[in-house]
Parts: C-alpha cells; structure tokens; sequence
C-alpha cells in the first residue's frame, strides 16, 4: 500500500501534521494520500501523563480516537509499531499487532511513501543506573495508567498498616517530576476527605534532583518559586544529589538510602535506541539529526518533536516541548503541501519560545512568558499561570478537533468534574 507522506508517531506533533494535512486537502484527497501509523488506538497529550497518573484526569474520558480524529480530519490511520525502514527503496516495516493475550490479529506489514515524517517521540534516560527496572516510568499512556493501579493499592495498604504512612521517591526535578508530586498531594489530599479519620495515612514525597536546583532549564526565578511551593506542600525537594541505585524500596543516592515504596524515574530525555537501526544519522541521544528543514540524512525523510535533533540559536538544541512539536508540525505541514502542489518552501524552520507554564495544583502554577508586550520576559504565578497552563492543552485540542468541538469539550469536561469531582479511582 502507498501513501504520499506517512507520518509515524501521533503524539503532540505527528497528530497536529496530520490534521492539518487531511483538513487542507479535503476528504477525498486527504484520505488516499496521508497516513499516520501509530501502536495505540487513542490519543492523549503527553504532558498531561503526571495527571492520568496521580488520578485527577480519566484517560478514558480524556482519550481521543485516532480512528475518529481521522475521519473528522480526513487523514487515514492504522495501527502499527515501526519494525524497519528501508530509505532507498521508500518502504517503512510494521512489526505484527498482537492483542492481550499475545495472539496476533494484524500481520506484519510493509507501506511504501514518497515522503516520510517521523514523529516518535522520546523516553527517559536511565543513565545506566542499576536497579531501574524498581522504578516506574511515564512515557505513555499504559505506563500512567499502570502506576495509577498500583499508587491505589498503595494508598488502600497505607490506610491499615500501623505506621499509617505512603513514601514515595521521585528521581528527576524537571516538569514532568515537579507536576506529579503537586498532583500526588492534591490526590492525596481529596483521597482524605472520603476516608474515616481512623484510616487517613501521611503521604511522604522526595523529589531527588541531581542539578543544583529543580526545573533546570527554566529561568531561576521560576525554579525558585517552584521550590518554595513544593516546600510549602510537605515535599522533601533534594538538589545536588545523584542516584547510584534502585533496590526494592530504597532509592540510594550520594546523600544516603532513602526509603521509597514506590519509585518514580522523571530524569533526563533519551529517543528508542531503535532508531540507531533504522539507518538514519542520530545523535548520542539516539535522536535523528535533521538540519534547517527538518529533513534527516535520507532523501525524503524527516523528523519533528522529540526524536529529532534541530539545531536551535547559539548552537542550542530546539528543547523537547510540546510547543516545540507544535511548531514544527506547523512548519511541516507548509513544507508538504507546497511539495504536493510541486511548489518548494526553501524557509529555515525558526523554533520561537513563548516560555514556560509549570502546574503546582489545583489552582496554583509558575511560569515566564517570552517574547511578550515590548519583547519583554513576563512572569506568571498561581491561579492566572494555572489557567494559562490549562490553555496550552485546549490550544492542542483545537488543531485537532477545531475551535467549536474543543469549546464543548472543555465545558463538558468542567461539568463532569463539577458532578464527580477530580480524583478518578478507576
């Protein structure tokens, strides 16, 4: 089967091209010619996993079907995993779709293009620490959802057991870390209110960074505002402290063992060491080195958000954000139409950051906006930084499903939060 561009990956960036590709060339074009490939059934905006897994966002109510959202956006989709790629001869390989109980229900498959967009995405880096397979990881849907299980069955053991007590460890003090440990207190805190006061349990929280602050690569005052609050929420905040370790229940670092019931690994950024098979220059990171255009070292092929190495101002890397996706999927989508139309864009793509929004709770969050009124660096904090933290996701919603389908999502969603409330126990 062929298609004139595939894309693989439909995370933030690859679903975003794919949209907007299907949606410019109409029902009947867009259906024959773009396809995107992905291994789930259902898409949910990967910033929003540290929620998924503390319990205060449904994946299921929050998932969107990919099948549906290739209708709505006249793209075609198809379940897959990518097994090889083959740049001569414009084939990519699909491994086999197995179902719950390993029985294969889609063989192995081979798709042709003429051009490919590789939209993977990134994992975390372990950094070669023993002992990782203790810890739980959040790079997906099934992870989230996983950790989500076994943090209720921890909180339902804490509730009996003499010392009334739930520790947990979380390794990594970027976005992703920070956001869970506010987000595991705000559970915590609602997962109170419905027990007897004879079952409540303390929740102890250790945020372990190895950098001399959290939120490394964002502004200082921003980190700093960050750490207070944390501090204020009971979290034990650990700078400059390695990891040497993982054993079960215990994370040992450079500062001592700390006792841990439940690991979670946030640190460091790190593509599928598959890539390096697929014959495509990568980095050490094992991402696929693209230059100005976001075209990799084959013919035909690129790369956007996470898996791809863009070269940014100053000799900086374009940083691993869902803006960052975002724009490129913006830029692609140009890129590949004009190319359709045999039109060329010769633009550079110029990665633009509008700042950062961190989420500290319910109602609270930090974040700088760049490039703002009169270039300046503008900072926001609590419940207006929440609200702007809130926007970026129904921004992504609205490229996928439009402005009218996302505006009676949000206010669903609100009232269905309004009726059952935050915490999701399921």
């Amino acid at each position: 089967m062929h298609y004139d561009i595939v894309i693989v990956g439909g995370g933030a960036g690859g679903l975003e091209l794919a949209a907007r590709l299907g949606r410019a060339l109409g029902p009947r074009q867009g259906r024959e010619r773009v396809l995107l490939v992905d291994r789930f059934a259902f898409h949910i905006w990967k910033p929003t996993l540290h929620e998924v897994a503390a319990g205060t966002l449904d994946a299921h109510q929050e998932g969107l079907s990919y099948p549906v959202l290739a209708r709505r956006n006249h793209f075609s989709f198809t379940m897959g995993e990518l097994a090889g790629l083959d740049a001569a001869r414009k084939t990519i390989a699909l491994a086999p779709q197995r179902n719950a109980h390993g029985e294969e229900v889609v063989p192995a498959r081979t798709l042709s293009f003429t051009r490919l967009v590789l939209a993977l995405g990134s994992g975390s880096n372990a950094f070669g620490t023993p002992g990782i397979e203790h810890a739980y990881l959040l790079e997906n849907v099934r992870d989230a959802q996983r950790f989500h299980a076994d943090w209720l069955s921890a909180c339902a053991r804490a509730s009996f057991t003499d010392k009334r007590a739930l520790s947990i460890a979380i390794v990594g003090a970027g976005a992703t870390g920070v956001e869970l440990s506010a987000e595991l207190l705000e559970a915590h805190a609602e997962l109170l209110e419905s027990l007897g006061s004879s079952q409540r349990f303390r929740l102890d929280v250790t945020l372990v960074e190895a950098g001399d602050r959290i939120l490394g690569g964002l502004p200082e005052r921003i980190s700093a505002q960050a750490a207070v609050a944390l501090r204020r929420k009971q979290v034990r905040v650990m700078t400059g402290t390695r990891v040497l370790e993982l054993r079960p229940g215990v994370l040992v670092t450079s500062a001592g063992e700390i006792a841990a019931e439940m690991m979670v690994w946030a640190a460091g950024i790190k593509a599928a060491d598959a890539n390096a098979a697929l014959g495509l220059e990568v980095n050490r990171l094992n991402q696929f080195v693209v230059d100005e255009r976001l075209r990799t070292s084959a013919p035909d092929v690129l790369a956007l958000g996470d898996c791809a190495a863009c070269v940014w101002e100053g000799g900086r890397m374009v940083p691993a954000r869902a803006q960052a996706a975002h724009q490129q999927a913006d830029y692609l989508a140009r890129v590949l139409l004009a190319l359709l139309r045999e039109r060329e864009v010769t633009q550079p793509f110029v990665y633009r950051d509008f700042g950062s929004l961190v989420s500290l709770g319910e109602n609270k969050g930090v974040g700088n906006l760049m490039g703002g009124l009169a270039g300046r660096n503008f900072f926001v904090e609590g419940l207006i930084a929440k609200w702007m933290y809130m926007s970026l996701h129904l921004m992504h919603h609205r490229a996928i499903l439009g402005l009218g389908k996302t505006a009676v999502l949000a206010l669903a969603r609100l009232l269905q939060q309004r009726v059952s409330g935050r915490l999701k126990l399921h």
